[in-house]
């Protein structure tokens, strides 16, 4: 076990590294991720338009339409609002306006859509392509216009204004150009030629939309996302850059079904899903952990469980992870791995079978992880039962390892007495 942990120290770390920080998967990442606070508000809105408790659910009813609103104008354009954090992360990376690549991306983006003439109402654009369902257009529209952005500025094919003219002023005037470029092209494939750009990229990304709804698309990201972790890269980083907009194109779906009135949603592996079921306590499922550290005969053990407690009931697991340690720990590796894995297998089962509901809402990611999961799946008391089952069930996983690794410290803490 040592050899192969030396192995991957040596080998595996140093490409895993390179992969969470290259620049486009950053970037997407980041844009992503800055959409979090409306993806959650949002949420909140969806909770309240249909709530969990029948008295409620008829009281608002004659208002559900305007109560949706935020959610619609969130949620239902968060591609729009990724696209431009996108552009503007991948600018920056290359020392670029961000601002400028932030619109351009923006602008690259919303010409993919066609706007449709409403009687009386002027034109208008489908917002069924904002949403989560063009994100991977949003994402690819973003890095095709930063990078010709990148390309006409890096050959000086800009226009320069002379020096004392305002900053801002002077980037504006630099983004002419790349901004003429893209949006002429984009407008050329899509409204000359009728190239539908949005339908071709969304129909490419398809297969993998289906393929992370299913067990084995649930189950590859947690070995990853754990295996990469126990080695010692931020699992998360490097996974969720991917997979993420995978995630919420499933999120946006499940919403959608329950704007429709849907009472069986149709996917299981939204974002939420990993959060509150398998993350319990954060990557590995580690609250369990820390709750057998407050048992440990080991005093460093104990005073970390003790000072781990509170983080980890708000899922924040890095003074486990690095105080443990777990990472490059071969006793404790194991069941981080295999937990999650079990406890993911069971969660998929469960809403496979409508025993438990499917997740359509983000509840704010330090919550509880019950509270947390009775939120994410519109008030489902057996979602909570689901998980204090998954709990117990690491506990259990955890226990053998925790006494093998306790076993060990003590021993080391009665030789430094000795000594």
């Amino acid at each position: 076990m040592e050899k192969f942990f030396e192995f991957i120290e040596k080998v595996l770390m140093p490409h895993m590294t390179k992969i969470s920080e290259q620049r486009h998967l950053r970037a997407i990442r980041d844009g992503i991720v800055s959409t979090i606070p409306l993806i959650i508000v949002g949420s909140f809105f969806l909770i309240i338009a249909f709530p969990p408790i029948p008295a409620l659910a008829d009281l608002v009813k004659p208002n559900i339409g305007k109560i949706l609103f935020p959610f619609r104008l969130t949620m239902g354009m968060m591609s729009l609002y990724a696209s431009y954090g996108i552009g503007y992360s991948l600018a920056k990376s290359y020392r670029l306006d961000g601002v400028s690549g932030g619109i351009l991306s923006m602008a690259a983006f919303l010409m993919t859509s066609v706007p449709q003439a409403v009687e009386g109402s002027g034109w208008m654009l489908p917002m069924d392509s904002l949403g989560g369902s063009g994100m991977f257009v949003a994402i690819i529209m973003s890095i095709f216009a930063v990078e010709i952005l990148r390309f006409l500025q890096n050959r000086k094919i800009m226009f320069t204004m002379p020096e004392g003219v305002p900053e801002s002023v002077a980037r504006s005037f630099e983004a002419l150009i790349p901004a003429t470029v893209v949006l002429t092209i984009v407008w050329i494939i899509r409204h000359l030629i009728e190239f539908d750009i949005q339908r071709f990229i969304m129909d490419l990304f398809k297969p993998l939309v289906y393929a992370g709804n299913t067990l084995p698309g649930v189950l590859v990201p947690i070995l990853l996302i754990t295996f990469l972790w126990s080695a010692g890269i931020h699992g998360v980083s490097v996974v969720g850059a991917i997979a993420r907009p995978i995630w919420l194109v499933l999120l946006n779906q499940n919403m959608k079904a329950v704007t429709d009135g849907a009472k069986v949603l149709p996917n299981i592996g939204p974002e939420p899903f990993f959060q509150w079921f398998v993350w319990i306590g954060g990557s590995g499922a580690t609250l369990a952990l820390v709750l057998l550290f407050l048992t440990s005969k080991s005093s460093y053990l104990k005073k970390l469980g003790k000072a781990s407690l509170l983080p980890g009931i708000c899922n924040i697991n890095e003074p486990v992870i690095f105080g443990a340690p777990i990472m490059l720990n071969p006793i404790l590796a194991i069941p981080f791995i295999i937990g999650p894995i079990i406890t993911g297998i069971i969660s998929y089962g469960a809403m496979a079978l409508n025993l438990v509901a499917r997740p359509s809402v983000i509840p704010p990611w330090t919550l509880p992880a019950p509270i947390g999961a009775y939120l994410a799946t519109g008030g489902d008391l057996k979602a909570v039962l689901l998980v204090l089952i998954n709990i117990c069930i690491t506990t259990i996983i955890y226990y053998p390892f925790f006494k093998s690794y306790e076993k060990k410290l003590i021993k080391e803490e009665n030789e430094e007495v000795s000594a």
